[in-house]
């Protein structure tokens, strides 16, 4: 009888070749470390040879996994072009989507709503987190589309918004200005600190967190004073203040993985109009 070679399994051995280690491929394939152990025994036990070399924690191919690697990759594209072909217009996914906080909330019950109900047979993955990791996640192939922020001039933005300061005008009475901050990295953390430094102003991080949530409650709240786009706003007003430095504008971003299925291909496109809708660029 021959031998038949799943494609799961040869999809989890290409994974992690691309990311390097099991726990990068296991975020990729959505399967435990465990799991994915498991299936590349069952591979190598289906080939009967051994596919990988360990040293310390990197994984080498052996010469036979070098040889299987270049028939998966072509196995697989065939495979995903047939499943393109015969479905003709339905999605497999899962579509892969990294947005930073300021566009969850209007991306999550727009954008991903909008595309469920255009595609209801796809599948959505998506993570919020800062530019700079989900920068390093779309290196990895680990997501197919990134929202984020980047400078004015960058190549991949879809509109520019100007930074505006938020908070109790109060505070900026204060010989050493108070701050509200997103940990680091963090695009505008780093733009307010310059401009106050740039005007010789002193000043102090009052609330550092993770979460834009906290950040808006700690502004709200008279803790301290930030800088963003409009879209922090809510139901607070662009503070003014005559010892305000201005503010550098700041670009939203879209970028991709450089092959993109059918699935990321449409959401791509309708993230594109989405924060194009937004006017982040018009306060």
């Amino acid at each position: 009888m021959p031998v038949n070679l799943p494609t799961n399994l040869l999809r989890s051995f290409v994974a992690i070749v691309d990311t390097g280690s099991m726990l990068n491929a296991s975020e990729q394939v959505f399967v435990t470390q465990s799991a994915l152990s498991l299936q590349i025994k069952r591979l190598e036990e289906l080939v009967q040879q051994s596919l990988f070399l360990r040293e310390g924690r990197r994984l080498h191919l052996t010469a036979a996994g070098e040889v299987l690697l270049d028939y998966a990759r072509r196995v697989l594209s065939l495979h995903d072009e047939a499943v393109a072909a015969v479905s003709a217009g339905r999605f497999a996914g899962p579509a892969r989507i990294g947005m930073v906080q300021d566009f969850a909330d209007s991306l999550l019950s727009g954008l991903l709503s909008r595309f469920a109900e255009l595609h209801p047979d796809a599948q959505i993955y998506a993570r919020v987190a800062g530019t700079a990791e989900l920068q390093a996640l779309l290196d990895r192939r680990e997501l197919d589309i990134l929202l984020g922020f980047a400078a004015p001039n960058d190549g991949s933005a879809v509109t520019v918004a100007p930074m505006s300061w938020y908070g109790t005008a109060e505070l900026v009475e204060r010989d050493t200005i108070p701050l509200a901050v997103l940990e680091e990295p963090c695009r505008f953390r780093e733009a307010a600190i310059r401009a106050l430094e740039d005007m010789g102003l002193q000043w102090r991080i009052a609330v550092e967190t993770p979460n834009l949530a906290t950040l808006r409650a700690a502004v709200a709240a008279g803790l301290g004073i930030t800088a963003r786009t409009h879209l922090f706003q809510d139901d607070m007003t662009v503070l003014e203040h005559e010892r305000l430095p201005s503010l550098p504008r700041v670009a939203a971003i879209l970028r991709t993985s450089d092959k993109l299925d059918r699935a990321a291909h449409r959401l791509a496109e309708l993230a594109r109009e989405t924060v194009t809708g937004l006017k982040i660029g018009m306060i």
